[in-house]
C-alpha cells in the first residue's frame, strides 16, 4: 500500500493557534536580497503581469519565489486578482531602476532572468506583493534561500485578509476536497489536511490524507529531495516518519497520480500547522 511522509519545512503560521516547527527557530534571522549575489542594474520598461518585467536593455525578468495569479494572455480570462497584481507591479516598477538579486539558478528554461528585485530606494518588490495579497510564495529547490522570509509575510497577509487571500477562489484546499482538487489538476494551489497515515515505499516517501491511496489526496516526496529535507529539521528533533495525525500544508501545481498529488522536491513547499 502507498503510504506517506514527508521530511518537511513548517513555518511560524501567523494564522495557526499554537506554534509551528520551524527551522526558523535555530535561525530566526530571515535572509534579503542583500545577502543574495547582484547583478546589473536596470530600469523596468514594461510590466508584462503580476511577476514579469521587461527591462530597458532587453532582458526579462521573472520575479523570483512568488507567483502571482495568471493573465492567460491569448489563452482565457485572466485569475482573480491577475489585473490587480499586474496594476500593482506598474505602479510599483515601470520607470524605476531596480537591481536583481541571484539565488542559485539564474534562468529559466524561457531564457528569463530569475531574480529578486530591489528598486533604487530599497523597496524588494516581491515581498511587497506578497505584503498586499497579490501572490504567493513559489520557491524552487535550486532558488529557496529567501522562501522562510517570504513564507513569514505571506502569513501576515492572509492572517489580515489582505488581496487574493479575501477571496474564496484563492483559499487553501481542504485535501478532503478530493473532486475539487482533481478539477484543478494543472493549477497551483496550497492544500491543507491531517495525514492518515505515512511510510517510505522504495525511493519514494508519501502522506497520505485519505483512507484509499488510489483515489485520496497524496504529497509525495523522492528520494533525491530527502537531504533537502532533513537538513532543514537537522536540530529539531522531529521524527520525519511520525506525521501521522498531524496537520500539514503543501503547496505546489496539482496533477492526478491516483487521485490529486502534490510532489514536493523542497522544504520550503510544506508546513506542519500544530
Amino acid at each position: 500500500m502507498r503510504r506517506a511522509v514527508v521530511v518537511l519545512c513548517a513555518l511560524l503560521l501567523l494564522a495557526a493557534p499554537a506554534k509551528a516547527l520551524s527551522p526558523q527557530d535555530l535561525t530566526p534571522q530571515d535572509l534579503t536580497p542583500q545577502d543574495l549575489t547582484p547583478g546589473e542594474p536596470g530600469v523596468v520598461a514594461r510590466v508584462l503581469d503580476g511577476d514579469t518585467v521587461d527591462l530597458d536593455d532587453g532582458r526579462r525578468v521573472r520575479l523570483l519565489a512568488i507567483q502571482a495569479p495568471e493573465m492567460n494572455y491569448g489563452r482565457g480570462t485572466p485569475e482573480p486578482f491577475a489585473e490587480a497584481a499586474t496594476a500593482a507591479l506598474v505602479e510599483l516598477a515601470e520607470g524605476r531602476r531596480v537591481t536583481p538579486h541571484f539565488d542559485r539558478a539564474r534562468h529559466d528554461r524561457h531564457g528569463r532572468l530569475l531574480a529578486h528585485l530591489v528598486r533604487a530606494d530599497g523597496l524588494w518588490l516581491e515581498a511587497e506583493l506578497i505584503d498586499r495579497g497579490l501572490a504567493r510564495v513559489y520557491t524552487f529547490a535550486d532558488n529557496r534561500a529567501l522562501g522562510p522570509a517570504l513564507l513569514r509575510r505571506e502569513a501576515a497577509a492572509r492572517q489580515a485578509r489582505r488581496g487574493l487571500w479575501a477571496d474564496s477562489r484563492h483559499a487553501i484546499r481542504a485535501a478532503t476536497a478530493v473532486a475539487r482538487l482533481l478539477g484543478e489538476v494543472g493549477t497551483f494551489q496550497l492544500v491543507e489536511g491531517t495525514v492518515r497515515d505515512a511510510a517510505r515505499v522504495r525511493d519514494h516517501i508519501y502522506l497520505n490524507f485519505g483512507p484509499d491511496w488510489r483515489t485520496d489526496f497524496t504529497v509525495r516526496v523522492d528520494e533525491p529531495a530527502w537531504p533537502l529535507f532533513q537538513q532543514a529539521f537537522r536540530g529539531l528533533g522531529v521524527d520525519l516518519l511520525a506525521l501521522e495525525g498531524r496537520t500539514v500544508r503543501a503547496r505546489g501545481w496539482l496533477r492526478n497520480r491516483n487521485g490529486p498529488m502534490l510532489v514536493l522536491d523542497h522544504p520550503e513547499r510544506l508546513e506542519v500547522v500544530e
